[in-house]
């Protein structure tokens, strides 16, 4: 990406869109939304479930993920809207959430990899509200990046934030491109894929483990299926809008110095709390 653009003063509107997508990407706690809603504080509490559910977890997310790799390779409409239909999204994951509920864990197979289509659907579409060209392959697997940038998994060192797993996240993403290019086609078989899926399933794997235990929390029983999936797709819709505010504002003003006003709103905490 190019990195010598106007480096000017970000405008009001730009700096205000730079300082909520701060807010979004470095706190992406979405067990702190559930707590949110439910009025009550949520831990993690994945350790209570057995490990054959923990184990079949991971495999559902894997499938997901690679689900979702498929939806991003393929084409996908290249005129954007008029404004990002993300309501219609929230409505159908909230639908198949519901549907999960009344199933329990079992139907997690069928419900995960359909939801996890519609919320790259919705991504895709605030993407190019955002002004990404999705005819490009690489714009399309930044849709699929999202679901790496949804949590801070608990081996990250003090201090990573969102412009550090994106480095990693992103070398991963090109060198997939590559090998699109230069095979026309992705074998997920491919290293490179492996990679990608892997370190996607590690991140995104810990915010669907916080969906299926809030569930099974007592204190928020009263929170369905269906709210917790709507809770689950709007947290990657704002983590979506975070990501495609600071890809549309380094094309204007160049990467480098997005980045700089990033990392001085990064570590100003009373500025960029929830």
């Amino acid at each position: 990406m190019n990195t010598n653009r106007n480096t000017s003063a970000l405008t009001p509107a730009d700096h205000a869109a730079l300082l909520t997508a701060v807010r979004h990407l470095e706190n992406p706690n979405f067990a702190a939304r559930i707590a949110e809603y439910a009025g009550a504080p949520v831990n993690r509490i994945l350790s209570m479930l057995p490990r054959t559910v923990n184990r079949r977890l991971s495999g559902l997310v894997r499938t997901a993920v690679m689900k979702g790799l498929d939806v991003a390779v393929d084409t996908l409409e290249e005129k954007a809207p008029p404004s990002p239909a993300v309501g219609f999204s929230s409505f159908v994951a909230g639908v198949t959430g519901g549907v999960s509920g009344m199933f329990g864990f079992g139907a997690l197979a069928v419900e995960l990899p359909l939801t996890t289509t519609f919320m790259l659907r919705a991504i895709a579409e605030i993407a190019q509200h955002e002004g990404e060209d999705l005819s490009k392959l690489e714009a399309r697997l930044a849709c699929l990046e999202v679901f790496a940038y949804g949590t801070k998994r608990t081996d990250d060192a003090i201090g990573i934030g969102y412009y550090a797993a994106r480095t990693l996240i992103s070398k991963y993403t090109g060198d997939i491109a590559a090998l699109f290019l230069e095979r026309g086609a992705i074998d997920a078989s491919a290293p490179v894929v492996s990679n990608l899926v892997a370190e996607i399933v590690s991140r995104f794997g810990l915010v669907v483990s916080d969906k299926v235990a809030a569930s099974a929390v007592p204190i928020i029983g009263a929170v369905s299926g269906a709210t917790i999936n709507v809770i689950f797709i709007n947290h990657f819709q704002k983590i979506a809008k975070g990501h495609f505010t600071l890809r549309r504002l380094e094309r204007r003003y160049g990467s480098s110095h997005i980045r700089h006003h990033y990392t001085l709103l990064a570590t100003a905490p009373a500025k960029v709390t929830s």
